[in-house]
Formats: C-alpha cells, sequence, structure tokens
C-alpha cells in the first residue's frame, strides 16, 4: 500500500511560526519511531507536506556565514525584513511572498532510506513542474536546487533546497521562485554562490503565474515520484 501524507496549504505564514509546525511535526514523528521501536507505540508515522509563503526573511543554514547576509539590522528593518539562524544545511537564501515553500516531513523508511535521493526527488518534481510552462530546468554538478542554462555565462537559479534529517524524518525542503521579488536577493550571496543569478517563472515567463496552480502541478508530481496517496 501507498504511503500516506497529509497536504497542509497553510498559506503566507510568519517564518517562526512555519518553522514552530514543522517543529511539531517533526517531533512527533521522532517521538512515535523511538517509542515503536521501544514496544510502546504501534503504526506508522505521520507523513506531511506543508505549502506556504513566508513574509520577507533571509535564513542561514549550518554550514553557512553570517557575512553573506550584506545587511546590518537597521537596514533589515528598512526591508521590512528578519533574519533567522536555523538547523538546516545549506548557506544563506530568501524566502518572500510570491516564492512557493514546500516543507515535506516525511518518514523516510516508508519511502527509501537515501538522503541523496530524497534531494534529487525534490529537484525532479520542480524540473518536471517548470517544464509544463516550457522552463527547462536541470541540475548543476556539485550544487543543489535547480537551475536553467547550467554552465553558460547566464546560468541562473530559480529553486533553492536546504533540509535536516534525523532517523530518516525530514523537515526544511523547498524554496521555488514563482512570482519571486528578485531584488531581495541583492542583498545576500546566495547560498554563498557569488558568481550566479537568481531567477523566476515570473522573471522567465514575462508575466505572473497563479500559484495555486503552479502548487496544484508540483503536489502532482511529487505524488508521482514519491509514490505516496494525498490526505
Amino acid at each position: 500500500m501507498k504511503p500516506r501524507v497529509f497536504v497542509h496549504d497553510i498559506g503566507l505564514i510568519d517564518y517562526q511560526e512555519g518553522w514552530d509546525y514543522q517543529e511539531r511535526l517533526f517531533k512527533k514523528a521522532i517521538d512515535h519511531k523511538i517509542a515503536k521501536r521501544k514496544g510502546e507505540s504501534k503504526g506508522k508515522t505521520s507523513n506531511h507536506l506543508l505549502f506556504c509563503q513566508h513574509p520577507h526573511v533571509y535564513t542561514l543554514g549550518k554550514s553557512g556565514k553570517k557575512e553573506h547576509l550584506l545587511l546590518n539590522d537597521v537596514e533589515l528593518s528598512k526591508k521590512k525584513a528578519v533574519f533567522y539562524k536555523i538547523n538546516r544545511g545549506g548557506d544563506i537564501t530568501y524566502h518572500g511572498p510570491g516564492q512557493l515553500v514546500v516543507y515535506p516531513i516525511l518518514d523516510l523508511e516508508q519511502f527509501f532510506t537515501d538522503i541523496h535521493k530524497y534531494m534529487r526527488f525534490l529537484e525532479e518534481a520542480v524540473i518536471k513542474t517548470i517544464a509544463v510552462y516550457g522552463l527547462k530546468g536541470e541540475r548543476l554538478d556539485g550544487m543543489t536546487g535547480v537551475w536553467l542554462d547550467p554552465g553558460k555565462s547566464n546560468e541562473r537559479k530559480i529553486c533553492a533546497l536546504g533540509v535536516k534529517a534525523s532517523r530518516w524524518v525530514t523537515m526544511h525542503g523547498i524554496g521555488f521562485n514563482v512570482n519571486t521579488n528578485l531584488d531581495y536577493f541583492s542583498n545576500i550571496i546566495p547560498c554563498g554562490i557569488e558568481d550566479k543569478a537568481v531567477t523566476s517563472m515570473q522573471k522567465e515567463l514575462g508575466s505572473p503565474l497563479d500559484l495555486i496552480e503552479v502548487q496544484s502541478i508540483l503536489l502532482q508530481e511529487l505524488k508521482d515520484l514519491f509514490g505516496f496517496r494525498v490526505l
């Protein structure tokens, strides 16, 4: 039987609230797995997909450098943005309105125990989604995320990934630039990469996209790749 996944569309949510939401589901999954191995619980861990957007926020992963944020506290305030150092992998990135953020809280023991494969599946779902709109997304050797024209002088990133996993349970995930205001990326060295550009579907296609439509396509691609049922 296919694994079951609960889908949560939580809309525009403060980053800290979204992080807390993830942490609650993540901790519950970890606690359940620990109890099950002790014989104190039965059944399968619940899987979740959170779809949301955030107000302007910069987040720095465990391997990142604070100097990749090019704003001080006063400048952050003027931009109506906030900053968090968080517990995912990766360096610094930006989230904001118009960017589709996806947080999978999945027990990979119900799918496959391979973090590399997990990351590639997340990328592939975005690649297949933008292909529906005529955009060719690809991977760039040595980098995570989804890129347009990788290896060329105009290579640019349309989707960033950053995840955390413990006991094969995942959190954090995808930052997918759909209608994102790209000006905010000029205030950081995105993902610690100084010589590469960032783009969005809106910039590439010349007009805003229906975010709900893009989300629906992405969900279907994730379902097909991971082979789960939606609850």
